[in-house]
């Protein structure tokens, strides 16, 4: 056992590093704020352009998705595209960070890690003579809690050494990997899971002609789960936590910047958790975070590829029929305050200078999302946006500047943000201003019907990039599902794209770019 579980790390500082490295940089912070670009070029001048008339396209697609859902209220959406012998399945539970109890931060990542450990049949030798050292395992780190808060330590010092005699002799009965070595035996690639504030998804793609072992091997996993190496699981998740946050002066700037523009909605927290909460975080609290969250009316299955819907219904009634019906979880209710007046954090840390800025907006099913997002790539996406043509090429106060529409999530109410790496010679400052020269044209000027239809362009692009994709599909489709309350909506949002008038851009740009609204993140060098 591995007793720095109860004492933080030592920070180890960043040196300052070369204007060349700007591009790893970004990608380093992009990391850290929990962005992803998938299956997106990084230059938005890259994008094709569509076929003005992609609707007849569109409708065939539509044609070609099912759904139902099982008794115990389990939902499925079924693609059926024949180009390839190949099927990507996902797994969307809808919960993720902002669900969890009051010092239990962390606890859904947690799970999902401790979803690919597999069940009482997979990745276990004997799990008779597994289990009780499992609970020997939880009742020895209750006891040592409680040594360590008495400040007990010829107690703590006994308790940790026969936890790790239990410890081994548990490890002696586990299969290391033993559910991605049958998926990947099986012709199983992209085997993966993530955990945002707003959900948590398990997704992998096979040959179609491997639907019945999905069936099984995920049934399997989440009708009686086993979360088997519990403490060293810990160990990594403490390690990931560390170089996320602790010793990355961008990730502790993130996590504070957080804090100060979310006073109590719980997008203020860290996905990854608090230290604190981590170190003391137990098996118990992850099996009652499960039994509460992962129940059949809260997953939503999207599958995606060369199958037969009918016999995907057909095994999805075999194998997830299993799962009883259980309560509905409860729904968050915690609504972030009209923000009143600017908010400011600055940290001094050994770092680059970076400068944060962002604006409370709405969810994704409020109608002005397209509309945000819009200004977000007129701001924003690729070489031609007005953040790079003038922070980055004309004033040069910035050596990259970038803006993510919806951060941390998009499920509730969230932050429009922006980030900039300042240039040398240059100050936070000299960013703030030049941003807010940007910020104030889109107030006050109306944007070109030229610049805007390039941005509708841009959207329809990324659409069609993910309609050719299975994963892509299917993640776009679960997400509107789950989110606005139907996948329809995925196609119907082109529809409001087209609709977009510079003067719904302006109007959007001057109720969300107020001041009081604003909030300011500055990370400045540590001399």
């Amino acid at each position: 056992m591995n007793l720095s579980w109860f004492v933080t790390s030592p920070k180890h500082h960043q040196k300052r590093l070369p204007p060349w490295l700007k591009q790893f940089l970004l990608l380093l912070l992009a990391i850290v704020l929990g962005v992803t670009t998938w299956g997106q070029p990084t230059q938005a001048d890259e994008l094709p352009s569509p076929s003005p008339s992609i609707q007849p396209y569109l409708d065939r697609v539509i044609d070609k998705v099912s759904e139902f859902r099982l008794d115990n209220g389990m939902k499925f959406i079924v693609l059926q595209r024949n180009q390839a012998p190949v099927v990507s399945f996902l797994i969307h539970a809808d919960v993720g960070g902002v669900d969890e109890p009051e010092g239990q931060t962390g606890v859904a990542h947690y799970l999902e890690h401790l979803a690919f450990k597999g069940t009482q049949r997979i990745g276990t030798s004997n799990y008779a003579a597994e289990k009780p050292l499992l609970d020997k395992l939880d009742q020895l780190f209750d006891r040592i809690l409680v040594a360590q808060n008495q400040g007990n330590t010829e107690e703590l010092a006994k308790l940790t050494a026969e936890f790790m005699k239990v410890e081994k002799q548990a490890s002696e009965y586990v299969n290391q990997n033993e559910f991605g070595r049958i998926v990947e035996q099986s012709g199983g690639v992209g085997m993966n899971a993530t955990t945002s504030a707003d959900e948590t998804r398990y997704f992998y793609s096979l040959p179609s002609n491997k639907l019945e072992l999905w069936m099984s091997l995920e049934s399997e996993r989440f009708l009686e789960p086993v979360f088997r190496e519990f403490f060293k699981e810990k160990e990594v998740i403490l390690e990931e936590r560390r170089l996320r946050t602790d010793n990355s002066p961008v990730g502790q700037m993130v996590e504070a910047f957080a804090e100060t523009a979310f006073q109590v909605h719980p997008y203020r927290r860290p996905v990854i958790g608090y230290l604190e909460d981590l170190q003391r975080m137990t098996r118990p609290n992850v099996q009652d975070f499960f039994d509460t969250y992962y129940v059949p009316s809260n997953l939503t299955v999207a599958v995606v590829g060369d199958v037969d819907p009918l016999q995907v219904k057909k095994l999805a009634q075999i194998y997830f029929g299993r799962y009883p019906s259980r309560p509905h979880p409860p729904q968050l209710e915690v609504t972030e305050p009209p923000q009143l007046e600017t908010r400011e954090i600055t940290k001094y840390l050994r770092s680059q200078p970076w400068y944060l800025e962002g604006y409370h907006r709405p969810a994704i099913s409020d109608p002005d999302h397209v509309v945000i997002d819009a200004i977000a790539s007129i701001l924003s996406s690729g070489r031609t946006s007005r953040l790079y043509q003038s922070l980055v090429e004309q004033k040069q106060v910035a050596l990259a500047a970038q803006g993510i529409s919806s951060y941390p999530g998009n499920k509730h109410d969230n932050l429009m943000l922006f980030y900039a790496l300042t240039s040398p010679n240059h100050t936070v400052d000299d960013v703030a201003a030049a941003l807010q020269v940007e910020i104030d044209r889109l107030k006050n000027e109306l944007v070109s019907p030229r610049e805007l239809e390039r941005v509708k362009t841009q959207a329809r692009a990324s659409l069609l990039r993910s309609l050719d994709s299975n994963m892509g599909m299917a993640f776009a489709l679960v997400n509107y599902q789950v989110k606005t309350g139907s996948w329809r909506n995925l196609f119907a949002t082109l529809d409001a794209i087209s609709a977009i008038t510079p003067q719904d851009i302006q109007r959007v740009a001057q109720a969300t770019f107020r001041p009081e609204n604003r909030t300011v993140g500055r990370l400045l060098s540590q001399n």
